[in-house]
């Protein structure tokens, strides 16, 4: 199958980013979501801009979003190619006002993300990747730049950390590390990190939702690294009813037995 042209998905990232900043830089309310999860009107002004843009720009592929994430499995099942979008990646760093959060849009091709968009509205950078192509960060409109996995690894290693969701999984398996140092870091930023070759790991030992992590998993990939599950499978998409990950890591030396710290 042919790919999008990957720089208009760029502008649809960049294009909500605008939305999402023109809310973040006034007084907005928050939320709450029926999993406690919170909602601003960022999420919802960037969930019907790119909607919108992909249903006008690829009206034969279908679009799941974590703000319409209630197609049945009966229909969802079916889709051999769709976009999963996360409008706004990092709502509670979006509420701190840290700046680290982001819009993700990835396409997903029988359940492997073979295109993404990571776009942060604060810093106007954009990391995208594609399996045709390889991986870039771009600075707002300056020229994209090629980027890559850090392999082999960096000593000491570099893991890539949760600034909201670090719990004792995390601590357990960083106590079995060897010398490390940490890069805390919100949102799907931490895959990027790895996929830039700034960190070596990101094992996220905790919830996250298929939304959160099929961009930047195409980054990762596209740039050289693996997302996998905790026994070194490929993370994949839609292959079940419920839309949640399993715990994974994101490496980009894949020489490491990575596993035998878990």
């Amino acid at each position: 199958m042919t790919l999008p042209d990957i720089q208009r998905i760029n502008h649809v990232s960049r294009e909500a980013g605008k939305a999402i900043l023109e809310i973040y830089n006034q007084d907005f309310s928050v939320e709450h979501k029926a999993d406690d999860s919170p909602l601003t009107q960022a999420d919802l002004a960037s969930h019907h801009h790119i909607t919108a843009a992909l249903r006008e720009l690829t009206p034969d592929i279908p679009v799941l979003s974590e703000e319409s994430a209630d197609i049945p499995w009966e229909e969802r099942r079916r889709w051999n190619r769709y976009w999963l979008i996360d409008p706004l990646d990092g709502t509670r760093e979006f509420v701190k006002r840290n700046g680290e959060f982001t819009v993700n849009i990835a396409l997903v091709e029988e359940g492997i993300p073979v295109l993404g968009v990571v776009h942060v509205p604060v810093t106007g950078v954009t990391y995208f990747g594609d399996i045709d192509n390889g991986a870039f960060r771009q600075q707002a409109d300056q020229q994209a730049v090629p980027i890559q996995v850090t392999r082999p690894c960096a000593t000491p290693m570099r893991v890539a950390g949760s600034r909201s969701h670090a719990g004792n999984s995390l601590k357990q398996f960083l106590a079995r590390l060897p010398e490390h140092t940490m890069v805390s870091m919100g949102s799907s930023l931490k895959l990027c990190l790895v996929a830039e070759g700034k960190a070596d790991i990101y094992p996220r030992l905790g919830p996250t939702s298929e939304w959160d992590t099929a961009a930047a998993q195409a980054v990762v990939e596209a740039a050289g690294g693996k997302v996998t599950d905790t026994d070194m499978q490929r993370l994949r998409y839609n292959q079940k009813e419920s839309l949640l990950n399993p715990h994974f890591l994101v490496f980009g030396d894949d020489s490491i037995d990575w596993k035998a710290w878990l």
